[in-house]
C-alpha cells in the first residue's frame, strides 16, 4: 500500500519519497483525507466546471468562478477563499497549493475592478496568506512561501488635504514575483514591486521596492543581505545556465 501511495502522490510530486518512520495507520489516515478532498472538488461541477484532479480542504468557497482557472493537481486547504471579482482571471497552475485560511481576492470593489492574479506552476504558499490582484499579481514557478504572506498591489491617493483619504481612490502598478523564490513567513510586499528569479526574502521583510535576481534580501524596508552566486540550475531546462 505504502507504494502505491508513494506513486500517485509522484504524479504531483515526482521525487516524493514516504519517511521510513511512517506507520500504515498514518498511511490508511492520509488515504481517507486525500479521498475526502477529492470529493469535494466535485463541487465545482455546480458552476459548470470540471475539476482536474483537485484537493478541496473544509470550507474552500469561490467567488466569480467563471473566471478562476485551476491546474491539475492543485490543493487548497482548509477555509480558503478565492475570488476572482476583476477585469483579468485568477490562475493558479498545476501541483500549486494554498494553504488554510488564505485569501486570494482581485479586488473587492464593485465601482473599481481590480486586474489579476496569476500563480504558477509547483509554487507552495502558506497558511494565513493574503494575496490581492488590484494592479496585477503574478508569482512565478517553483516558489515556496512561508506562513502570513501579503502582497498589496494598490496604494490609497492621500495628497488632496482637503478630502478624506478613502475619498481619493487608488493608484495600481501591479507586483511580479520571479520564478524559484523562497519567501519567508510575515513577508509583505507592497505595490510596483518586482522580484527577480531565485531570490530569498527574509522572513518579516517589508518590500517596498524592486530586486534583481539572485539575491539575499530583508529587513524593515528591504536591503540586500546578500549576492546568490550566479551559477544556478534552470528548473525547466534541467541544466546548469549562467545568468
Amino acid at each position: 500500500m505504502k507504494n502505491l501511495l508513494q506513486k500517485i502522490i509522484q504524479q504531483r510530486n515526482p521525487k516524493f519519497q514516504f519517511d521510513e518512520h511512517i506507520t500504515t495507520s498514518l498511511l490508511m489516515e492520509l488515504m481517507m483525507e486525500k479521498g475526502i478532498q477529492f470529493l469535494r472538488s466535485f463541487k465545482l461541477l455546480l458552476g459548470l466546471k470540471m475539476p482536474k484532479k483537485l484537493f478541496l480542504g473544509r470550507g474552500v468557497r469561490f467567488f466569480n468562478l467563471s473566471k478562476i482557472e485551476l491546474g491539475q493537481w492543485v490543493k487548497l486547504e482548509d477555509f480558503v477563499y478565492l475570488s476572482a471579482l476583476g477585469t483579468g482571471k485568477l490562475k493558479i497552475g498545476n501541483r500549486s497549493g494554498i494553504g488554510a485560511h488564505s485569501r486570494v481576492i482581485v479586488s473587492t470593489s464593485f465601482n473599481n475592478l481590480g486586474s489579476h492574479i496569476y500563480i504558477g506552476e509547483n509554487v507552495g504558499i502558506g497558511e494565513f496568506a493574503y494575496l490581492g490582484g488590484g494592479g496585477g499579481l503574478t508569482i512565478g514557478d517553483d516558489c515556496i512561501v512561508g506562513q502570513y504572506f501579503s502582497c498589496h498591489p494598490e496604494n490609497h491617493n492621500y495628497e488632496d488635504s482637503s478630502q478624506k483619504i478613502r475619498e481619493q481612490g487608488v493608484n495600481r502598478k501591479g507586483i511580479e514575483i520571479g520564478e524559484n523564490c523562497w519567501i519567508g513567513s510575515k513577508v509583505t510586499i507592497l505595490d510596483g514591486v518586482k522580484i527577480g528569479n531565485n531570490c530569498i526574502i527574509a522572513a518579516g521583510s517589508v518590500v517596498n521596492k524592486s530586486f534583481p535576481s539572485n539575491v539575499i534580501i530583508g529587513g524593515v524596508p528591504a536591503k540586500i543581505l546578500k549576492q546568490k552566486e550566479a551559477r544556478i540550475i534552470s528548473l525547466k531546462r534541467k541544466k546548469e545556465v549562467v545568468v
